[in-house]
């Protein structure tokens, strides 16, 4: 009885000891498996916001080739309207694609900007479509498809917690009073 009395401390602390290391392991793998997928559904959400955004873009610069004509002082590749309207139904099954992606992975933030960078590209739109034909519109049209572009990566940034300050392009393509054929020169450079 003494000799057990005597190892019992040494036994506790076999104990504690064994008890501690499993603790440990065990939220440091939980830790590690959280962290992990942390990552692997920020690459997902990568991915969609960039197919997303390509579509949108694609959209966009199709809408000012189709629009090219109509518009005096235009430097954007011109495109027959028929081509043009045929690839734009391509570009918009792709956007319809990768918007599911974005409404399945993205944060609120970043759902709402990309739907209103869509609306305003949607504005563009119907002028391709010949549903408005305002022409004067269509410079704050453009201006608005800036704005809700920017405000989409402001949140899509923050939805991935990327930092590195504004990536803002509104400002610099609105850069003093810029005439509209050389903002349009500015819009098919930046693409």
């Amino acid at each position: 009885m003494d000799t057990l009395v005597a190892q019992l401390p040494a036994l506790i602390g076999v104990v504690v000891g064994t008890l501690a290391t499993i603790l440990t392991t065990t939220l440091t793998d939980r830790t590690r498996w959280r962290r992990t997928l942390a990552v692997r559904w920020d690459e997902r959400r990568l991915d969609a916001y960039v197919a997303y955004a390509s579509a949108v873009k694609e959209i966009h610069a199709l809408l000012f080739r189709i629009t090219a004509a109509d518009r005096p002082g235009s430097l954007a590749h011109r495109i027959d309207r028929e081509t043009g309207l045929a690839l734009l139904a391509d570009a918009d099954a792709a956007r319809t694609k990768a918007w599911e992606k974005v409404l399945m992975l993205g944060d609120e933030a970043a759902v709402a900007a990309a739907r209103e960078w869509r609306e305003a590209v949607r504005q563009l739109e119907f002028f391709a479509l010949g549903v408005t034909d305002d022409w004067e519109r269509w410079d704050s049209a453009v201006r608005d498809v800036d704005d809700a572009r920017d405000r989409f990566y402001v949140a899509a940034r923050a939805s991935l917690t990327v930092g590195g300050g504004s990536v803002a392009q509104s400002p610099w393509l609105a850069e003093g009073k810029l005439a509209p054929v050389q903002r349009d020169v500015n819009r098919v450079a930046e693409r």
